[in-house]
């Protein structure tokens, strides 16, 4: 028998309008203490989102999830929070924020491939 690892894994979401709080998810930050996993999955579907919306920069918003990608990753160039430990890091983006970009509340689970949950939530929460 495997292992079962506790996670934590938020919805992210586009907010083309913030005041009128109707969002379209775009990706999964997925998070194991255990494992010192930290990692997100975006996809932009700009058609969707200009249904939301027709006048956003697309562009801002991918270079913004981008950022939020570095973070996960640790990246050098991703800034001082990028610098945090891991949990530090998933707080920071699990963060409650009045912005163009938010992620839902932290969700748990338990699995034994993380990976594979990260592209299992990604399919069931953002593509379909």
């Amino acid at each position: 028998m495997q292992d079962k690892h506790l996670y934590e894994y938020a919805v992210i979401r586009v907010l083309p309008r913030v005041e009128r709080e109707e969002f379209l998810n775009v990706g999964i930050v997925i998070f194991c203490k255990r494992e010192k996993y930290l990692q997100m999955k975006f996809r932009l579907d700009e058609q969707r989102l200009r249904c939301l919306c027709q006048d956003f920069d697309l562009e801002q918003i991918q270079k913004n999830l981008e950022s939020f990608e570095k973070i996960c990753q640790g990246a050098k160039d991703g800034g001082p929070i990028a610098q945090l430990d891991v949990p530090s890091r998933f707080r920071w983006l699990t963060a409650v924020r009045s912005s163009v970009i938010q992620t839902s509340r932290p969700h748990p689970g338990m699995c034994v491939a993380i990976d594979d949950t990260l592209e299992r939530l990604f399919r069931e929460l953002v593509l379909l």
